[in-house]
């Protein structure tokens, strides 16, 4: 088990604004863990942008479909081997409604239970994944998310994917989340 032991201070929880406060409850019921909120509380504008920014004004109020966000979320913390985010995205992947069968296809999306648009966009996510640097957006893999999205939608579904890839690398970075056992990324020395 690799625990996190960030060189940052660690906020405790009733230290933190309410709103922080409420999200540690759920961290730790999600996942058992709290660090990435703990120390986001030594700058609580930055948890406001990312919860309410990010998630509130954009992933979750985009025009894409939830179902198909929830999956590439998902799918990339599998990929990346963050077991605060696989744990946390999976209950709001099956709250979006999403199935357990569903979500322990996502390794083999492409012969799984997936509509053509979801094995797409998944696709799309395999590509900018942490773990591909080489990952593009090729004329092939384009020709096949314009079967189901627009040129507006791949860009929101690019951008949405950049700022989750971006704060994986921060909580590895960091050392703000427990690893799971298959992480590509090592935890500090």
């Amino acid at each position: 088990m690799n625990l996190p032991r960030p060189l940052l201070r660690r906020i405790p929880r009733d230290q933190l604004p309410p709103a922080m406060q409420a999200a540690w409850d759920q961290a730790m019921a999600n996942s058992g863990d709290a660090t990435f909120i703990e120390v986001l509380g030594n700058n609580p504008a930055m948890f406001d942008w990312y919860v309410n920014g990010f998630y509130g004004q954009v992933f979750h109020a985009g025009r894409l479909d939830r179902r198909v966000l929830e999956l590439l979320r998902l799918r990339l913390a599998n990929l990346h081997g963050c077991a605060f985010c696989n744990k946390g995205d999976r209950v709001q992947a099956l709250a979006a409604g999403l199935s357990e069968s569903e979500l322990d296809a996502l390794p083999d999306y492409e012969n799984g239970p997936f509509s053509d648009a979801e094995k797409a966009a998944l696709a799309l996510a395999d590509e900018m994944a942490l773990t591909n640097m080489q990952g593009r957006l090729t004329p092939a893999l384009h020709a096949r998310l314009r079967a189901h999205f627009s040129d507006g939608d791949i860009v929101e579904l690019g951008m949405l994917m950049a700022v989750l890839c971006g704060m994986a690398k921060f909580l590895f970075a960091f050392d703000l989340v427990e690893r799971e056992p298959a992480c590509p990324f090592p935890a500090s020395a």
